[in-house]
């Protein structure tokens, strides 16, 4: 329900059920919920530049992407998130941010996330309305979800990777469906860091991914590029 406060202000009042929480999943990781998230590309433009991730060793980048790199970091972060609604866990993704690129990309997209969710609630004043990094700003609008937390993780890492097997289309000779097809065969993968993660706490919070890390702090010096990370 939408409700006119009197005020040019709009309040939606949400339904919290399995199904109508499995709804705003989809709308909140959808490519049109406007995070910005289409510009940046995590160090990969970089790594796809220089040859290093290609069609063929794509899948492979990901896969230490999810187990190694920011998708383990950002799932152990969503994880925290869900169950603590305080400063902590943003401040732990600030520091967990191996470049400045990379910490503008989550902060940037983290803020404009928070500040759809106030949009649409009305909540000016909660947790989920105040700017933070992307993962944080997303575990704080589901925290109160009736779902289970690897099923909250799972559809926030497929939407990560889906976003950066969408930067490898457009740049690589990938075509959509080839993009599709990895993105099908990391699932399992994907399921599986969830489930690890959903119990995770500060201490599991690690990243092993030095080249990926490297390639992010590279991008910043490239002198034409795509995407903004």
């Amino acid at each position: 329900m939408t409700t006119d406060m009197g005020t040019g202000t709009t309040m939606t009042t949400i339904t919290n059920t399995p199904e109508a929480a499995r709804l705003r999943l989809a709308q909140y990781l959808s490519p049109a919920f406007p995070v910005g998230g289409f510009a940046w590309s995590q160090g990969l433009e970089y790594a796809m530049d220089q040859g290093i991730a290609t069609r063929a060793t794509l899948p492979a980048w990901l896969a230490d992407w999810l187990d190694h790199g920011a998708g383990w970091t950002d799932a152990v972060l969503v994880a925290l998130a869900l169950r603590d609604a305080g400063p902590e866990p943003d401040d732990l993704a600030r520091a967990a941010c191996p470049s400045s690129q990379r910490l503008t990309e989550t902060v940037e997209q983290g803020t404009a996330f928070a500040a759809n969710i106030a949009a649409l609630t009305g909540g000016d004043a909660a947790p989920a309305a105040l700017p933070a990094t992307l993962p944080v700003a997303f575990g704080r609008a589901c925290a109160d979800m009736p779902l289970p937390a690897p099923e909250i993780i799972a559809v926030f890492l497929q939407a990560q990777a889906a976003a950066l097997i969408s930067a490898a289309v457009r740049f690589l000779p990938l075509g959509p469906m080839q993009g599709q097809a990895m993105l099908t065969g990391l699932q399992p993968a994907i399921l599986a860091c969830a489930d690890r993660a959903a119990t995770a706490t500060r201490d599991d919070l690690h990243s092993a991914a030095w080249g990926a890390d490297i390639a992010a702090m590279r991008h910043e010096t490239m002198t034409t590029r795509i995407f903004r990370s």
